[in-house]
């Protein structure tokens, strides 16, 4: 399993890696100026680290209902699905910008240059895809040095 997380966005398209370590690492947005550039980006790492899955990012509002943004994010995943016959995997994304903001201590002037970098937007890809893999790879029990002890006795 070798997923690429999405957070898809107008203008940048956050992008992380996880795989079965169940880690979520974010990379460089595709910020390119044209849908088909952003596209090719994920072109580029579907090919270069060998892409399984697409976990994107779904747009619920805060009631749990759907609207514009939905929809759109509907459409780009059709465009996706039909570029790579890859799974696509939705997942919520209430509030995931605002929380990797959060986490990168970002606000006012700052947080405008960092957002047209696509920073914040791969940060949200990252947990975006971090929730999805959480659910899916089973948590790893913590080992201690007496527990090896007592299996040697």
């Amino acid at each position: 399993m070798r997923c690429l997380g999405i957070d898809y966005g107008e203008k940048r398209i956050g992008l992380a890696y996880g795989d079965e370590l169940g880690v979520a690492t974010p990379l460089a947005a595709a910020v390119a100026t044209d849908f088909e550039g952003r596209l090719q980006r994920i072109r580029e790492l579907v090919e270069e680290r060998r892409i399984t899955d697409f976990v994107v990012g779904f747009p619920y509002n805060m009631d749990g209902t759907t609207g514009f943004k939905a929809r759109e994010v509907e459409v780009f995943i059709g465009r996706l699905a039909a570029a790579f016959s890859l799974p696509v995997h939705r997942v919520d994304e209430r509030l995931s910008s605002r929380t990797a903001l959060d986490a990168l201590g970002l606000r006012g002037q700052r947080e405008r240059a960092v957002r047209k970098s696509g920073i914040v937007d791969s940060a949200a890809a990252a947990l975006i895809l971090q929730d999805w893999l959480n659910q899916r790879i089973p948590p790893v029990e913590a080992f201690s040095p007496a527990e090896e002890e007592e299996e040697e006795a």
